[in-house]
């Protein structure tokens, strides 16, 4: 029994789905932790990310945690569940304030300190970053005066 064109054209366009599927999986298979904008304090010590590995970290920064010699700055962060303490070489950007939210990019180092390469602080007053404040929500540690405008 012989193909028509149109079956052997609906065959082909289904072979390539198939394939088009298959790698798309394969994709989001192997960038499954990349996928993360950052970690919480918490999701960092759980997924135990490995030393040197270069990762996202989001949080508040604990009052009275920040101690700066210099451009040697030590502060901790927390998801109101874990802490994790950040060492950061260089001058923190302006709006930087304990009771905050920041996210550190860099590595763990073996000490399970968290070294930055770089520090991003909110922009203004009225905001926290989308997954800072959608982790403290899950977590029940959401301050109402953090609250985003609605644009």
């Amino acid at each position: 029994m012989a193909m028509t064109r149109k079956q052997k054209r609906l065959a082909i366009i289904a072979g390539l789905g198939v394939v088009l599927a298959v790698a798309a999986t394969l994709i989001f298979t192997a960038l499954r932790d990349q996928i993360v904008f950052f970690y919480s304090p918490s999701e960092l010590h759980e997924k135990s990310v490995a030393i040197g590995q270069s990762v996202r970290v989001g949080g508040l920064v604990e009052d009275g945690s920040w101690i700066k010699d210099g451009e040697n700055n030590t502060f901790t962060i927390t998801d109101g569940e874990s802490v994790t303490t950040i060492t950061y070489v260089g001058i923190l950007p302006d709006l930087f304030r304990e009771g905050q939210g920041v996210i550190a990019e860099g590595s763990l180092v073996s000490s399970g300190q968290f070294t930055a390469t770089t520090v991003l602080a909110k922009h203004d007053e009225n905001y926290i970053p989308k997954e800072i404040a959608d982790t403290l929500r899950a977590q029940g540690e959401w301050r109402p005066e953090q609250e985003a405008p609605s644009n």
